[in-house]
């Protein structure tokens, strides 16, 4: 344990100019646009929208992310701090494996996924979602040596890419068979399954690869993968949008309707309306 705790010294003693600029850049962006995504989910609720619980949850683990930056930029508690940011990444990949799994059902297993929907179930996954963390940082306590400790970590962190994969794959399949689900249904589906799994694949998989190299090699001064994470918290909120009716209703602010005359507003609720009452007597 003692070694782990030096070897946590050095891995945040060895962070460039450019990894700093970027981190602060990502989290004076990052978290306003957590915190306007949660607020603009906030009056999705009111107006009796189902809440989307994945979502939410992985918007509080993008939160727990961007909030331990400045800490770690300043050399504040480094051992705990890097742990809770271990903690929101296993958390923040978790939750994005539960939405596409839920992309998936909905297409793949409609009438299943109609009478299993349920808030209880969402709630007990995303439980069992927030524990795996709480379980992968203990490897840092049982292990003797850090690198030891990064090189389960990622191989644990590598576990959601066939999935990810396979509902992306598995969604293409039965859409192409099926004839009922809406067209624009079909590209919101789609392209939160393939933003679900660009995001893992171009922004978590280079820092997945960056602890094995820092683990097998024993060298910390590997960092492009921490680079490319740190714009992941930005793409969260964008994956919300695609998951929703469309952007316009997605931000449903009170400031909206002075934007939108009465007419179009009314025009776009009616259209948005009528393609849920065709998904729901789809599935």
């Amino acid at each position: 344990m003692e070694a782990s705790l030096c070897n946590i010294s050095d891995i945040t003693s060895n962070r460039s100019l450019i990894e700093t600029v970027v981190q602060w850049t990502t989290f004076s962006i990052g978290f306003p646009l957590i915190c306007l995504s949660i607020y603009a989910m906030y009056f999705l609720i009111r107006a009796d929208h189902i809440a989307p619980v994945y979502v939410i949850n992985l918007l509080i683990a993008d939160l727990i992310q961007i909030c331990m930056r400045p800490f770690i930029l300043s050399g504040t508690w480094q051992f705990i701090v890097l742990l809770i940011e271990f903690f929101g990444i296993s958390a923040s990949i978790g939750f994005m494996v539960c939405v596409a799994l839920e992309r998936y059902l909905v297409i793949a297993f409609p009438l299943w996924y109609r009478f299993r929907r349920n808030i209880k179930y969402s709630l007990i996954m995303s439980s069992i979602i927030w524990l795996f963390p709480f379980i992968q940082i203990s490897m840092f306590y049982l292990t003797p040596t850090i690198e030891i400790s990064l090189i389960l970590f990622a191989v644990n962190l590598l576990i959601p890419f066939p999935l990810l994969v396979f509902f992306l794959v598995g969604t293409l399949k039965a859409l192409s068979v099926s004839m009922s689900v809406p067209a624009v249904e079909q590209r919101r589906i789609i392209g939160t399954l393939a933003l679900v799994l660009g995001n893992y694949t171009v922004l978590f998989l280079p820092l997945i690869i960056q602890y094995l190299i820092s683990g097998v090699t024993c060298q910390h001064n590997v960092e492009i993968g921490t680079i490319f994470e740190s714009f992941s918290p930005l793409v969260d909120p964008l994956l919300y949008v695609f998951m929703r009716k469309g952007a316009k209703d997605t931000l449903a602010f009170p400031c909206f309707d002075k934007l939108m005359g009465d007419e179009e507003q009314s025009q776009v609720t009616n259209t948005m309306t009528m393609t849920d009452s065709g998904v729901e007597g789809s599935r």
